[in-house]
């Protein structure tokens, strides 16, 4: 993935101080380009060590802002993804007016992103009641607040893919849930469940069986005036759903096939 260069770095032959000079822009640069080929290579715990100085000594300039974003992905691809975060939050706290703001919420996002990406394949066996989705929704606050803030940055396209995403998994999530405490009997925690995903998600697939649930759960408990509501909804908006002949499948929503 290409980082997005807020500043352009020559190294030349010249030093603005003495050439032992740790501090000098000629050191800076030089220890720059050596943390840039390390990166290209992936030694990313040489080039984290590198950016970390040049960040200290260069505090206050676009070259540190440019390390620290360089030491964030470094971070992130080395599998450090809690001090990528940090170092991420550290950066929108101090330069919001930076030109790699965006970058920085679209670094967070896609960081917080990849905690969950392996979520289909670990499911089975799990029980997914206590499974926490913090770092989705630290994922999708952080691709929402890049678009809405910058919806021209390069990175808008594919945050918001990433939004879509996050959201209809977010809603089968607590859809899931739901049907998990709707099998054992809990039945105003599975109604709690459902309209969580049809009041935070209401545009994503999962919301069927979420009023399919509702339906359900207050029939359940003998309240047919909400069930009737519930009812009514779902055969508005999903006229043609084949939950509404009265089907119990329980196959998972991970189950592709």
């Amino acid at each position: 993935m290409a980082l997005a260069l807020i500043v352009t770095i020559g190294v030349t032959g010249c030093a603005s101080g003495p050439k032992d000079d740790p501090n000098s822009q000629a050191s800076l640069d030089k220890l720059y380009s050596e943390a840039k080929d390390d990166l290209s290579v992936g030694s990313y715990e040489a080039a984290i060590k590198k950016l970390e100085r040049i960040e200290g000594r260069a505090a206050g300039t676009l070259l540190a802002q440019q390390a620290m974003l360089e030491l964030a992905w470094a971070q992130f691809r080395s599998g450090e993804k809690a001090p990528a975060i940090a170092t991420l939050d550290r950066f929108i706290k101090l330069h919001p007016s930076s030109p790699g703001f965006d970058y920085a919420l679209y670094l967070k996002g896609l960081v917080n992103f990849s905690e969950d990406t392996g979520l289909f394949g670990r499911l089975a066996g799990q029980d997914i009641s206590e499974r926490d989705q913090q770092a989705s929704r630290e994922a999708l606050a952080a691709f929402r607040d890049l678009v809405a803030r910058f919806p021209q940055s390069r990175y808008a396209d594919d945050a918001l893919v990433r939004i879509d995403f996050i959201t209809n998994m977010l809603a089968r999530h607590e859809v899931h849930v739901a049907r998990y405490y709707y099998e054992r009997g809990a039945y105003l925690a599975a109604i709690n469940r459902a309209q969580t995903a049809i009041s935070e998600y209401q545009y994503a697939p999962a919301t069927e069986e979420a009023l399919s649930l509702m339906v359900k759960s207050y029939g359940a408990l003998k309240m047919p005036e909400l069930e009737a509501d519930a009812r009514r909804v779902l055969q508005k908006n999903f006229p043609n759903s084949a939950l509404l002949a009265g089907s119990n499948s329980t196959k998972p929503w991970w189950k592709l096939w």
